[in-house]
């Protein structure tokens, strides 16, 4: 029997077998034959297996190639400072405004950046910066930004007659939208607000009488007024984007605040403006002894830093290991809505704003609706005001941990009775409903410039006159809509009083729902 066939001699055998399928004279040549084909087929397979993966892997790295997953994320991106920042930590990057950045990662609120000026590498706060070559770096651009929130911005102090800013719309994704600050001639001030259209060619118009190549190039040349309700002027003043709070700074220690001005006291502590390592701006609230354990108080507020809305006040740390506990939260300039409104520049504040700050509580008690929390003590004392007329509600979720017998009880002296619905009181039943209460007592003392609810009226006599059907007369200077809005909130079953969703869309369209959203083409 032959052992040794020729690679030309095995080929053979497979050719002249395969029509007798197989079946060899002799069987050392059925078996060579056998084998050579399986190798054949082991090779092929190997082969096309090597062929296919090659192809995949060519595939994967040509993708990446052409769409890095770096610049998808976000990382790889140059971006322009739009404030200067002071590092604050050794791993931070400070930098200029205008300075040019590499992002090397993104961590939340904190990306880390490589400097194009100094070459070093460090943490930034996001919200500094804008991507360059983009609109965001204009000073007259405004990102996510609502029709709603443009106005009161355009008609926060810093601004005048003629100061404008170009956002997104709202309704039409893609799209743009120029709104102006104007007066008419009884000094009536208001923000109006025109469609920017585009062209298919890539350009853009207001008046279909003459368009423009960039946005750039229509805002210099409305600087004179061309048939819109006035020139532009200025772009709107932006508020100074606030610094993220510092990476998992949850507990921090007593000796990183420093005290500098005491901003008021109140039932449960004092209220004071500091330094959080000598650098960020905080409010803290300091709460006196006994006010409530350690243990309910974390157990709260682990849930109140869920909840973070434009319209909450931002709770950053706390101090707990010893007492007295420290809250520490953003700061806000003008201090409580109901001392902003007793004061000289609130009392000066005409109605529409007045419609506006309560627009403004309902959007944040809408989104407490939303996540299905409760507030238990809104009224005017804990909602804050920003420099820029903002409003932010404050202390939401702390009545439910506070150990005072004289909050606790209904006969206590600090209860709220005035401000608490009747279910409450009585049954100690609290629910968004009965938040909607309380906000129907605090349109009232938006309305009224800070007020005491139910004048002249002890505690006792409130809770005995509301459960017989008393609520409060409309007070002088009341629009009926807005007493009828007050009035929705105090129905007597809980069901019957409206959701926060609703209260915000009827308080945001109360002047605005029989205008019309945009001008006419000039």
């Amino acid at each position: 029997m032959r052992l040794r066939y020729t690679f030309s001699e095995i080929c053979e055998l497979c050719l002249n077998s395969c029509g007798d399928r197989w079946l060899l004279d002799n069987p050392s040549d059925t078996f060579i034959v056998t084998l050579a084909v399986n190798l054949f087929y082991v090779i092929l397979y190997l082969t096309c297996q090597f062929f296919i993966y090659l192809f995949i892997y060519l595939f994967i790295y040509l993708f990446i190639f052409m769409f890095p997953l770096s610049e998808q994320d976000g990382v790889g991106k140059i971006v322009i400072s739009l404030y200067p920042y002071e590092a604050a930590h050794p791993d931070d990057l400070g930098f200029k405004k205008g300075e040019k950045m590499k992002i090397l990662e993104e961590h939340g609120e904190w990306w880390k950046a490589k400097s194009l000026t100094t070459n070093k590498e460090g943490f930034i706060p996001s919200n500094y910066v804008a991507q360059a070559d983009t609109m965001e770096t204009e000073e007259w651009f405004f990102k996510d930004i609502t029709r709603k929130d443009a106005e009161r911005q355009l008609l926060a102090p810093a601004n005048k007659p003629g100061s404008y800013l170009i956002r997104e719309s709202e309704t039409s994704k893609g799209s743009f939208s120029l709104s102006i600050r104007d007066m008419d001639a009884n000094g009536t001030e208001s923000v109006k607000h025109y469609k920017i259209r585009m062209l298919d060619n890539g350009g853009y118009y207001i008046s279909p009488k003459i368009s423009f190549r960039d946005i750039g190039s229509m805002i210099k040349h409305y600087r004179k007024a061309d048939g819109l309700c006035c020139k532009l002027d200025r772009p709107c003043v932006k508020p100074k984007a606030q610094k993220p709070w510092d990476k998992d700074a949850w507990e921090i220690s007593k000796e990183s605040i420093k005290m500098v001005k005491k901003l008021g006291a109140g039932q449960f502590g004092e209220v004071w403006m500091a330094y959080y390592n000598n650098a960020t701006k905080v409010a803290v609230k300091t709460l006196k002894p006994g006010t409530m354990t350690v243990e309910a108080f974390m157990e709260e507020a682990n849930v109140m830093k869920t909840l973070q809305h434009d319209r909450l006040v931002r709770l950053y740390a706390v101090v707990t290991k010893t007492e007295p506990i420290y809250i520490i939260t953003e700061y806000m300039a003008n201090g409580s809505l109901l001392d902003f409104l007793k004061g000289d520049l609130g009392c000066k504040v005409q109605l529409p704003k007045l419609i506006d700050f309560s627009a403004q509580i309902a959007e944040g008690m809408a989104y407490i609706e939303r996540k299905n929390y409760i507030h238990r003590d809104l009224r005017a004392a804990n909602v804050l005001v920003s420099e820029s007329l903002l409003c932010k509600i404050a202390d939401f979720g702390l009545a439910r941990v506070i150990e005072d017998d004289e909050y606790s009880a209904r006969e206590g002296a600090k209860f709220p009775i005035k401000w608490t619905a009747p279910e409450a009181i009585n049954y100690g039943t609290f629910t968004i409903k009965s938040d909607m209460w309380s906000f129907g007592v605090l349109l009232y003392e938006i309305i009224t410039y800070g007020k005491i609810p139910y004048p002249g009226m002890t505690k006792g006599e409130v809770m005995s006159s509301v459960q017989r059907g008393y609520r409060m007369p409309q007070p002088d200077n009341c629009p009926k809509e807005l007493y009828d809005i007050m009035m929705s909130c105090w129905k007597n079953r809980p069901e019957d009083r409206p959701t926060f969703e609703y209260m915000q869309s009827v308080l945001d369209d109360f002047y605005t729902a029989t205008e019309g959203q945009y001008q006419q083409q000039p």
